[in-house]
């Protein structure tokens, strides 16, 4: 018997030496393999102070109207907003008039007429923003290949995962914010490719791209491309955080009503708590022990 548990052990000591052996032979290789495969984006977005973040978020209208701006006379030759309606501008603080003589800037395609035959007319509040290209394959013809996505709901479609720990780290902090940090730091985060690497024909570097280090879009942005009104900086910085600003709102046009709503129910549940605690004291309190 004695034999046999001396046996045991020693194939079990045997057996813990040779997989200490195997992992430390292995590591290297695993470490070595994991470097050589790169993880996009290969830098982070950089995090922002948003005055949307947190529960007491809310939208600054100014910045709105500014991204309106930087979408209207720079995205907007390229990028589709189909989801969103022309009416939804009273949000950035426009009049019914205002809206209207925004909306008549642009053209649609409506019909059938009485022909039986599609024809152009203007836009009107109740039509949405109308995509540059007549069909997704014209897009990509125009832009070696590649369309242009819609960004209707990018500001949401973008968001980068952050991994252990952050991710258990954005529950206490409320951080929603991942889709305009990522916007911000992709128009902002242009560079030249670094020595050795080879950036594909008709791409441009960019390391903070989510699905490559390089892609199609070349640096849509720069110094004094758009005048503002408000005396606001000409930079590509202040334009990559308005026009991002936008495009969170045009994601989720109710951030404000949701975040309100938000507060209330949890001043509800904590007096409701309450109320249920005192009730429970008062009703056993009766009951002997």
């Amino acid at each position: 018997m004695k034999k046999l548990v001396a046996s045991i052990l020693s194939l079990a000591v045997a057996a813990s030496l040779g997989g200490i052996a195997f992992a430390q032979e292995a590591a290297p290789a695993a470490h070595h393999e994991e470097s050589a495969t790169p993880h996009y984006p290969l830098k982070e977005p950089k995090e922002l102070d948003w005055t949307f973040a947190g529960p007491f978020g809310h939208y600054d209208k100014g910045q709105l109207q500014r991204g309106l701006k930087v979408y209207t006379e720079v995205c907007s030759a390229c990028h589709s907003m189909n989801l969103v309606p022309f009416r939804t501008l009273g949000d950035l603080g426009y009049s019914d008039a205002q809206i209207k003589a925004f909306a008549a800037n642009y053209e649609v395609q409506d019909g059938p007429n009485a022909s039986g035959e599609m024809f152009t007319r203007k836009a009107v509040p109740s039509d949405h923003f109308p995509s540059p290209y007549p069909n997704a394959e014209a897009a990509a013809a125009a832009n070696n290949g590649a369309a242009p996505p819609d960004m209707s709901l990018l500001a949401k479609a973008r968001e980068v995962e952050r991994g252990f720990p952050q991710f258990v780290f954005d529950i206490f902090t409320q951080y929603q914010e991942s889709g305009p940090d990522y916007i911000y730091s992709l128009l902002t985060g242009y560079e030249e490719a670094p020595a050795g690497f080879q950036v594909p024909a008709g791409a441009h570097y960019n390391p903070y791209f989510h699905a490559a280090a390089a892609f199609a879009m070349p640096k849509p942005l720069s110094d004094d491309q758009v005048t503002y009104d408000d005396g606001s900086p000409q930079t590509v910085d202040q334009y990559a955080k308005d026009v991002a600003s936008f495009l969170m709102w045009a994601s989720e046009p109710h951030l404000e009503a949701r975040k309100r709503t938000g507060f209330m129910v949890m001043i509800f549940l904590l007096i409701f708590t309450v109320l249920i605690y005192l009730t429970k004291r008062s009703v056993y309190s009766r009951i002997d022990h």
